[in-house]
Protein backbone atom coordinates (compact mmCIF):
# COMPACT_ATOMS: atom_id res chain seq x y z
CA UNK A 1 0.00 0.00 0.00
CA UNK A 2 1.22 3.23 -0.85
CA UNK A 3 0.10 6.51 0.44
CA UNK A 4 1.07 10.28 -0.32
CA UNK A 5 0.09 13.70 1.21
CA UNK A 6 -0.18 17.03 0.16
CA UNK A 7 -0.77 20.17 2.14
CA UNK A 8 -3.48 22.78 0.82
CA UNK A 9 -2.65 25.88 -1.10
CA UNK A 10 -2.88 29.17 1.74
CA UNK A 11 -6.13 30.06 0.27
CA UNK A 12 -8.04 26.59 1.07
CA UNK A 13 -5.95 25.49 4.23
CA UNK A 14 -8.30 26.98 6.72
CA UNK A 15 -10.70 24.93 4.98
CA UNK A 16 -8.36 21.61 4.08
CA UNK A 17 -6.39 19.63 6.56
CA UNK A 18 -4.62 17.51 3.98
CA UNK A 19 -4.86 16.04 0.06
CA UNK A 20 -3.75 12.39 -0.10
CA UNK A 21 -3.53 9.76 -2.40
CA UNK A 22 -3.43 6.30 -1.65
CA UNK A 23 -2.93 3.46 -3.74
CA UNK A 24 -3.07 -0.77 -3.08
CA UNK A 25 -2.30 -3.00 -5.93
CA UNK A 26 -3.90 -5.94 -4.95
CA UNK A 27 -5.47 -8.50 -6.61
CA UNK A 28 -9.06 -8.86 -8.04
CA UNK A 29 -10.47 -11.12 -5.47
CA UNK A 30 -8.51 -9.91 -2.37
CA UNK A 31 -10.30 -8.68 0.18
CA UNK A 32 -9.72 -6.34 3.48
CA UNK A 33 -12.01 -5.47 6.26
CA UNK A 34 -11.47 -3.48 8.77
CA UNK A 35 -12.30 -0.22 10.25
CA UNK A 36 -12.13 3.43 10.24
CA UNK A 37 -12.58 5.68 12.82
CA UNK A 38 -12.36 9.49 11.51
CA UNK A 39 -11.72 12.52 13.34
CA UNK A 40 -12.90 14.23 10.70
CA UNK A 41 -15.17 14.24 7.82
CA UNK A 42 -13.71 13.08 4.44
CA UNK A 43 -14.19 12.91 0.82
CA UNK A 44 -12.80 9.83 -1.40
CA UNK A 45 -12.71 9.96 -4.95
CA UNK A 46 -12.40 6.42 -5.88
CA UNK A 47 -10.46 5.85 -9.60
CA UNK A 48 -10.27 2.44 -9.18
CA UNK A 49 -11.90 -0.23 -6.55
CA UNK A 50 -14.80 -1.72 -4.38
CA UNK A 51 -14.81 0.36 -1.25
CA UNK A 52 -17.76 -0.21 1.30
CA UNK A 53 -19.03 1.08 4.33
CA UNK A 54 -21.46 0.46 7.09
CA UNK A 55 -22.16 -0.04 10.48
CA UNK A 56 -22.38 -4.17 10.03
CA UNK A 57 -20.57 -6.27 8.13
CA UNK A 58 -23.88 -7.33 6.51
CA UNK A 59 -25.02 -3.34 5.99
CA UNK A 60 -22.26 -2.56 3.63
CA UNK A 61 -22.89 -0.10 1.02
CA UNK A 62 -21.32 2.28 -1.47
CA UNK A 63 -21.31 5.19 -1.21
CA UNK A 64 -20.52 5.75 -5.69
CA UNK A 65 -17.28 7.26 -7.04
CA UNK A 66 -16.82 10.37 -5.11
CA UNK A 67 -17.69 9.45 -1.17
CA UNK A 68 -18.72 11.69 1.55
CA UNK A 69 -18.18 10.38 4.95
CA UNK A 70 -18.88 12.26 8.36
CA UNK A 71 -16.20 11.94 12.01
CA UNK A 72 -16.91 8.73 13.85
CA UNK A 73 -17.53 8.37 17.19
CA UNK A 74 -17.95 4.49 17.08
CA UNK A 75 -15.70 2.33 14.50
CA UNK A 76 -16.93 2.69 11.05
CA UNK A 77 -16.71 -1.04 8.91
CA UNK A 78 -15.42 -0.77 5.70
CA UNK A 79 -14.57 -3.59 3.18
CA UNK A 80 -12.04 -3.01 0.26
CA UNK A 81 -11.89 -5.78 -2.75
CA UNK A 82 -9.04 -5.67 -5.57
CA UNK A 83 -7.01 -2.76 -6.39
CA UNK A 84 -7.91 0.66 -4.77
CA UNK A 85 -6.71 4.27 -6.32
CA UNK A 86 -8.04 6.46 -4.06
CA UNK A 87 -7.55 11.00 -4.03
CA UNK A 88 -8.75 12.12 -0.72
CA UNK A 89 -9.74 15.19 1.04
CA UNK A 90 -9.73 15.93 4.78
CA UNK A 91 -11.43 18.45 5.92
CA UNK A 92 -10.98 21.17 8.92
CA UNK A 93 -13.45 21.52 11.70
CA UNK A 94 -12.98 24.99 11.54
CA UNK A 95 -13.55 25.46 8.21
CA UNK A 96 -17.31 23.56 7.98
CA UNK A 97 -19.33 26.05 7.40
CA UNK A 98 -17.49 27.22 4.11
CA UNK A 99 -18.03 24.21 2.46
CA UNK A 100 -21.22 22.32 4.21
CA UNK A 101 -24.44 23.61 4.99
CA UNK A 102 -25.97 21.71 7.37
CA UNK A 103 -24.64 20.77 10.79
CA UNK A 104 -22.41 18.21 10.62
CA UNK A 105 -23.98 16.25 13.19
CA UNK A 106 -26.56 15.07 11.30
CA UNK A 107 -23.33 13.36 9.30
CA UNK A 108 -21.97 11.71 12.12
CA UNK A 109 -21.18 8.23 11.71
CA UNK A 110 -22.52 8.29 7.82
CA UNK A 111 -21.04 7.65 4.43
CA UNK A 112 -22.97 8.45 1.25
CA UNK A 113 -22.46 9.86 -2.44
CA UNK A 114 -21.24 13.27 -2.76
CA UNK A 115 -22.90 14.22 -5.32
CA UNK A 116 -26.23 14.26 -2.61
CA UNK A 117 -24.68 17.02 -0.89
CA UNK A 118 -22.29 18.63 -3.79
CA UNK A 119 -24.38 18.22 -7.07
CA UNK A 120 -22.01 18.13 -10.37
CA UNK A 121 -19.32 19.03 -8.56
CA UNK A 122 -19.25 15.47 -7.00
CA UNK A 123 -19.44 14.58 -10.85
CA UNK A 124 -16.85 16.97 -11.94
CA UNK A 125 -14.02 15.92 -8.96
CA UNK A 126 -14.14 11.90 -10.31
CA UNK A 127 -13.99 12.88 -13.98
CA UNK A 128 -11.30 15.13 -13.84
CA UNK A 129 -8.79 13.25 -11.40
CA UNK A 130 -9.92 9.80 -12.82
CA UNK A 131 -8.71 11.76 -16.32
CA UNK A 132 -5.43 13.17 -14.76
CA UNK A 133 -1.89 11.47 -14.52
CA UNK A 134 0.39 12.76 -12.32
CA UNK A 135 -0.44 13.86 -8.59
CA UNK A 136 0.23 17.54 -8.94
CA UNK A 137 -2.40 17.36 -11.60
CA UNK A 138 -4.98 15.26 -9.43
CA UNK A 139 -4.17 17.99 -6.73
CA UNK A 140 -4.77 21.04 -8.17
CA UNK A 141 -7.76 19.84 -9.88
CA UNK A 142 -9.18 19.05 -6.21
CA UNK A 143 -8.19 22.67 -5.04
CA UNK A 144 -9.87 24.08 -8.40
CA UNK A 145 -13.59 22.12 -7.39
CA UNK A 146 -13.18 23.25 -3.67
CA UNK A 147 -12.75 27.07 -4.75
CA UNK A 148 -16.01 26.24 -6.91
CA UNK A 149 -17.48 25.16 -3.65
CA UNK A 150 -16.52 27.71 -1.42
CA UNK A 151 -18.28 30.29 -4.01
CA UNK A 152 -21.01 28.09 -4.17
CA UNK A 153 -21.81 28.45 -0.34
CA UNK A 154 -20.58 31.58 -0.58
CA UNK A 155 -19.47 32.38 3.52
CA UNK A 156 -15.95 31.44 3.52
CA UNK A 157 -16.44 31.38 7.22
CA UNK A 158 -13.80 30.27 9.10
CA UNK A 159 -14.51 29.44 12.95
CA UNK A 160 -11.17 30.14 14.64
CA UNK A 161 -12.16 28.99 18.02
CA UNK A 162 -12.78 25.86 16.41
CA UNK A 163 -9.57 25.67 15.04
CA UNK A 164 -8.09 25.84 18.45
CA UNK A 165 -10.28 23.55 20.08
CA UNK A 166 -8.89 20.90 16.52
CA UNK A 167 -5.57 21.97 17.53
CA UNK A 168 -6.25 20.73 21.31
CA UNK A 169 -7.79 17.59 20.20
CA UNK A 170 -4.97 16.33 17.86
CA UNK A 171 -2.26 17.57 20.68
CA UNK A 172 -3.35 17.66 23.90
CA UNK A 173 -6.55 15.06 24.33
CA UNK A 174 -6.19 15.15 28.25
CA UNK A 175 -7.04 18.96 28.24
CA UNK A 176 -10.06 19.62 30.77
CA UNK A 177 -13.28 20.78 29.21
CA UNK A 178 -13.21 23.76 31.33
CA UNK A 179 -10.11 24.82 30.81
CA UNK A 180 -10.64 24.58 26.54
CA UNK A 181 -13.51 26.77 26.97
CA UNK A 182 -11.40 29.44 28.92
CA UNK A 183 -8.24 29.45 26.72
CA UNK A 184 -10.74 29.36 23.32
CA UNK A 185 -13.25 32.44 24.89
CA UNK A 186 -16.31 30.49 25.42
CA UNK A 187 -18.74 29.36 27.78
CA UNK A 188 -18.82 25.80 28.05
CA UNK A 189 -22.57 25.85 26.66
CA UNK A 190 -20.81 27.72 23.54
CA UNK A 191 -18.55 25.31 22.92
CA UNK A 192 -20.35 22.41 22.68
CA UNK A 193 -23.36 23.78 20.79
CA UNK A 194 -20.21 25.06 18.06
CA UNK A 195 -18.30 21.70 18.54
CA UNK A 196 -21.44 19.79 17.59
CA UNK A 197 -22.31 21.72 14.05
CA UNK A 198 -18.38 21.70 13.11
CA UNK A 199 -17.15 18.48 15.01
CA UNK A 200 -20.03 16.75 14.81
CA UNK A 201 -19.68 15.65 18.73
CA UNK A 202 -19.82 16.90 22.15
CA UNK A 203 -15.94 18.29 22.91
CA UNK A 204 -16.07 15.60 25.58
CA UNK A 205 -16.58 13.11 23.05
CA UNK A 206 -13.93 14.62 20.33
CA UNK A 207 -11.61 14.63 23.50
CA UNK A 208 -12.25 10.41 24.24
CA UNK A 209 -11.73 9.79 20.90
CA UNK A 210 -8.65 11.74 20.59
CA UNK A 211 -7.58 10.14 24.08
CA UNK A 212 -8.22 6.74 22.53
CA UNK A 213 -6.22 7.13 19.18
CA UNK A 214 -3.25 8.56 21.03
CA UNK A 215 -3.03 5.25 22.74
CA UNK A 216 -3.64 3.15 19.78
CA UNK A 217 -1.23 4.81 18.11
CA UNK A 218 1.22 4.23 21.03
CA UNK A 219 0.02 0.73 21.23
CA UNK A 220 0.55 -0.19 17.22
CA UNK A 221 4.27 1.73 17.95
CA UNK A 222 3.52 4.67 15.37
CA UNK A 223 4.08 7.16 18.15
CA UNK A 224 6.67 7.69 21.09
CA UNK A 225 5.23 9.19 23.58
CA UNK A 226 7.21 10.36 26.28
CA UNK A 227 6.81 8.38 29.92
CA UNK A 228 4.63 11.72 31.06
CA UNK A 229 2.53 11.94 28.26
CA UNK A 230 1.77 7.97 28.31
CA UNK A 231 0.94 8.22 32.14
CA UNK A 232 -1.41 11.38 31.25
CA UNK A 233 -2.84 8.95 28.61
CA UNK A 234 -3.22 5.61 30.74
CA UNK A 235 -6.82 4.89 32.03
CA UNK A 236 -8.26 4.46 35.59
CA UNK A 237 -8.07 0.76 35.46
CA UNK A 238 -8.26 -2.05 32.70
CA UNK A 239 -11.88 -2.10 33.00
CA UNK A 240 -11.93 1.65 31.53
CA UNK A 241 -9.22 0.91 29.19
CA UNK A 242 -11.49 -2.18 27.83
CA UNK A 243 -14.43 -0.20 27.41
CA UNK A 244 -12.90 2.73 26.09
CA UNK A 245 -11.44 -0.04 23.12
CA UNK A 246 -14.63 -1.84 22.98
CA UNK A 247 -16.23 1.36 22.47
CA UNK A 248 -13.88 2.57 19.72
CA UNK A 249 -12.34 -0.56 18.01
CA UNK A 250 -14.69 -2.93 19.45
CA UNK A 251 -12.26 -5.34 20.46
CA UNK A 252 -9.69 -5.54 23.78
CA UNK A 253 -6.74 -3.95 23.60
CA UNK A 254 -4.87 -7.34 23.72
CA UNK A 255 -6.95 -8.10 20.30
CA UNK A 256 -6.40 -4.50 19.05
CA UNK A 257 -2.65 -4.92 19.67
CA UNK A 258 -2.72 -8.45 17.59
CA UNK A 259 -5.19 -7.22 15.12
CA UNK A 260 -4.42 -6.87 11.05
CA UNK A 261 -5.87 -3.17 10.12
CA UNK A 262 -4.15 -1.72 7.41
CA UNK A 263 -6.54 0.87 6.70
CA UNK A 264 -6.70 1.56 9.95
CA UNK A 265 -2.97 1.74 10.95
CA UNK A 266 -2.55 3.93 7.75
CA UNK A 267 -5.26 6.11 9.30
CA UNK A 268 -3.08 6.14 12.23
CA UNK A 269 -0.26 7.01 10.47
CA UNK A 270 -1.58 9.75 8.74
CA UNK A 271 -2.93 11.24 11.71
CA UNK A 272 0.50 11.22 13.14
CA UNK A 273 2.44 12.47 10.61
CA UNK A 274 0.03 15.77 10.19
CA UNK A 275 -0.69 16.34 14.01
CA UNK A 276 1.55 19.16 15.06
CA UNK A 277 1.53 20.70 11.50
CA UNK A 278 -0.87 23.77 12.75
Amino acid sequence: MFSRNYKPSPKLAPYVRDYYIFQAPLPDDHVIDDFLLAETAFVRCLIKGDWRGGDAPEELARGGTAVFSGANSRPFKVRLRGTLDNVGIAFRAGGWRGLFTQSHADYTDTMLSLHDLWGSLAVQLHNRVAAAQEDEEKVAIVEDILAKRLEDVGTYEVDEAMAQFERFSRQDSTIRIDDAAEQIGLSVRQMERRCKYHFGLTPKAVLRRSRFLDMAAALRGISSPSDQVLAELRYFDDSHLNKEFRQFADMTPGQFKEAVTPLQTAGLSFREHSRYED
